[in-house]
């Protein structure tokens, strides 16, 4: 992308000058300079002056800058103290702006919107352009929230983008916890140059609209999956088997109960398949533990 002809991409080269800064590698610091990708972004979001924001990994503000000029308030999340340094003498000018230097994964919406839960018309979104180091840990951190989002809109690495909104037969454990709590849909995708530096791989914004209870609520459920990811390429008998120390045997044997044929794969099972094998393997813990190794 040349400079001369994109105005974010100079200011990003200026701000890091001026403050004597550059992209740190460890914390998966690229910096959005292309325009229309914060339009999508924002966009996806549907920002209104009444929305609150809380946004992750803001870097060097630029698309804070958009959030704060659109939604009523915006909390930015960054766990560099020196960039978070940095962003609150930028946006000191801006009343709706909050700057908190944290590990997103230590940020509790519960306590920080603590005033506001009471008010039944309250609620936020996540807007971010998440660093591709964190990014699954940073979507199911919001959506496990005990105060969740009312939807996300992040960027991420563009296959992780695909791996999230997977369809029965591609499933993987992020595309099952994801779906579990709401709908993603993929708003659109980022070249690499829309970065400065360019990261190696493209990105995609995905939007997650957060059902008000989880799709499926079994006891155990992840357990399972877990156990049935455990082993991904082999078929669900044995990976069960391996993953619930049990034999191939009993592994068989709660799968024909949930009418789930043992030669299957964990990638081909849908939430009800899984919530029904989880419902299974809880009726029949007695004999799943009989059978342990």
């Amino acid at each position: 992308m040349r400079e001369e002809s994109n105005p974010l991409l100079l200011r990003t080269k200026n701000l890091l000058r001026h403050y004597g800064l550059h992209a740190r590698k460890g914390l998966g610091q690229h910096f959005l300079v292309d325009q229309a990708a914060l339009r999508v972004i924002t966009g996806a979001a549907e920002l209104t002056p009444d929305d609150t924001v809380v946004e992750v990994g803001p870097g060097l503000g630029v698309l804070t800058e958009e959030l704060a000029g659109i939604a009523g308030r915006v909390v930015a999340i960054e766990i560099d103290p020196r960039i978070a340094s940095i962003l609150t003498e930028r946006f000191s000018h801006r009343s709706n702006v909050t700057i908190v230097s944290d590990d997103v994964l230590q940020f509790a919406p519960l306590a920080v919107f603590a005033h506001e839960i009471g008010n039944p018309d309250f609620s936020y979104k996540v807007v971010a352009n998440l660093p591709y180091y964190i990014a699954s840990a940073a979507i199911r951190h919001f959506l496990e929230a005990e105060f969740k989002p009312r939807c996300m809109v992040v960027m991420v690495q563009k296959e992780v983008a695909q791996s999230i909104v997977a369809v029965p037969g591609k499933m993987s454990i992020l595309s099952v916890s994801v779906q579990l709590y709401g709908k993603p849909v993929i708003a659109g995708y980022v070249p690499a140059q829309s970065f400065y530096p360019p990261p190696k791989v493209d990105s995609a914004i995905v939007r997650i609209d957060v059902y008000s209870q989880p799709v499926v609520e079994v006891e155990g459920f992840f357990r399972v999956v877990r156990a049935g990811f455990s082993a991904p390429r082999k078929q669900l008998r044995n990976a069960l088997a391996q993953g619930l120390s049990i034999a191939p045997t009993a592994a068989a044997e709660v799968l024909n109960r949930s009418a789930i044929s043992p030669q299957r794969r964990a990638e081909t099972l849908s939430l009800e398949e899984w919530a029904e094998l989880s419902r299974t393997v809880v009726s029949r813990q007695p004999v799943v533990d009989s059978h342990r190794r």
